[in-house]
């Protein structure tokens, strides 16, 4: 979107928080005062002050060479009336993926990009969902806000049975309603999200809701349990709801092992305290953009202080949870900052080789295509050069099969 799309976007925006245009049902009644559902009070904790959400101060280090975290909303203005955005290239269109297997067996993990935050992920005869959205705009209206840039990667009628769909917060890139609502058409029944999400996505028509605050955990079949875990991040669908309800991450832990969706996060020790409870992790699946490129004449490597991470930071995720895989996510589908359409692609493959990282081990798949993670352990080759617990770990995967015609 271009700065002149941005501002008359939040312009509409404006005008529509005031009945001015019809919204999609993706824009809710602005919530209660008590969170997470009227009658309901949470008790105070480190990030949680008794009505909005925050990051606690041990998550708010920055990453290496970065600035300091400021707070305040500046980041809303500078995205309204921030410099120009490169223009994104037509891409040509992909065929979807084929139709995934209706389940897999125990001990199985498959892991298959549908795009942005969206996937599928089969194990254990589970099939889970996260953050779904198969809208054209990830956006409060229909006709305006961030547009697709690549199809789907699985067509929507020709996924599985869904057992459960995990949000990791309540943004309309992760938080899709229309989706949902499909969803729960599809069959559908249940979702775990984080505190102050339930009546959202209950109004989608998805009956079972269940919430969680970091490190809780709840099962999802008698051998497999999801813990929502800590995330760098905010949360907001209008101006006038920042951080009423929490967000995080996913780890799905059964006999195929643990898997990480990290949703939206800056980088923090919080990589650290993942791994330390949940090791070893067999896939991560972490977001690389949007970011803001560095300047070529930029000796120092500074980068502004972001609640997302790019390329380098998601690297430096991948080894604190010295994952065996990393599956990078949030890329080429909708322009939501001021990288290119590459940039993100490119820089990741970059640092892998800065880093001596096998460029196996932190992968950036098509949509559609299907990942069979295999569960023989990383191999530890090495040791980085900042820390010696930090190991350079070996991928291991297979394409599964993909369309003929990609």
């Amino acid at each position: 979107m271009k700065k002149i799309g941005r501002r008359t976007f939040v312009i509409s925006l404006l005008l529509a928080g005031f009945g001015a245009f019809p919204l999609r049902r993706a824009w809710p009644a602005l919530p209660a005062e008590t969170v997470p559902s009227v009658g309901t009070v949470l008790p105070v904790s480190d990030h949680f002050n008794g009505s909005h959400f925050f990051n606690p101060g041990v998550l708010q280090s920055p990453a290496p060479g970065q600035e300091p975290k400021r707070g305040g909303s500046g980041w809303f203005w500078r995205w309204v009336f921030g410099p120009e955005w490169p223009e994104w290239p037509q891409v040509p269109a992909l065929s979807p993926g084929p139709p995934p297997d209706v389940r897999v067996p125990k001990g199985t993990l498959r892991i298959t990009p549908v795009g942005h935050a969206t996937f599928l992920i089969q194990m254990d005869r589970l099939n889970l969902l996260t953050d779904p959205i198969w809208s054209e705009r990830c956006s409060p209206v229909s006709w305006a806000g961030p547009k697709r840039y690549r199809a789907p990667g699985i067509r929507f009628e020709d996924l599985p049975p869904i057992d459960a769909v995990l949000i990791t917060h309540n943004h309309y890139d992760h938080l899709d309603i229309p989706t949902l609502e499909r969803l729960a058409r599809k069959g559908t029944s249940r979702a775990i999200v984080p505190l102050g999400n339930l009546d959202l996505v209950r109004s989608a028509g998805i009956a079972e809701v269940e919430t969680l605050d970091w490190w809780q955990s709840v099962r999802l079949s008698r051998h497999v349990a999801v813990t929502l875990v800590p995330a760098l991040h905010f949360s907001s669908r209008t101006l006038w709801d920042r951080n009423r309800s929490l967000w995080g991450g996913f780890v799905v832990s059964g006999p195929s092992g643990n898997l990480y969706q990290a949703g939206d996060t800056a980088y923090g020790p919080h990589f650290r305290e993942i791994a330390r409870r949940f090791q070893p992790i067999r896939a991560a699946i972490l977001p690389i953009s949007p970011f803001r490129p560095l300047p070529s004449d930029d000796a120092a490597g500074v980068r502004r202080p972001s609640v997302h991470m790019g390329p380098a930071e998601a690297v430096e995720a991948h080894l604190d949870l010295e994952a065996r895989l990393s599956v990078a996510c949030h890329f080429q589908a909708f322009q939501l900052g001021p990288d290119g359409f590459d940039d993100a692609v490119t820089e990741l493959a970059s640092m892998l080789r800065t880093r001596d990282l096998n460029p196996e081990a932190f992968i950036t798949p098509l949509p559609g295509q299907i990942l069979s993670v295999a569960p023989t352990p990383g191999i530890a080759v090495g040791d980085g050069p900042e820390d010696g617990r930090r190991r350079r770990l070996l991928g291991r995967w297979t394409p599964v099969r993909e369309s003929a015609a990609r």
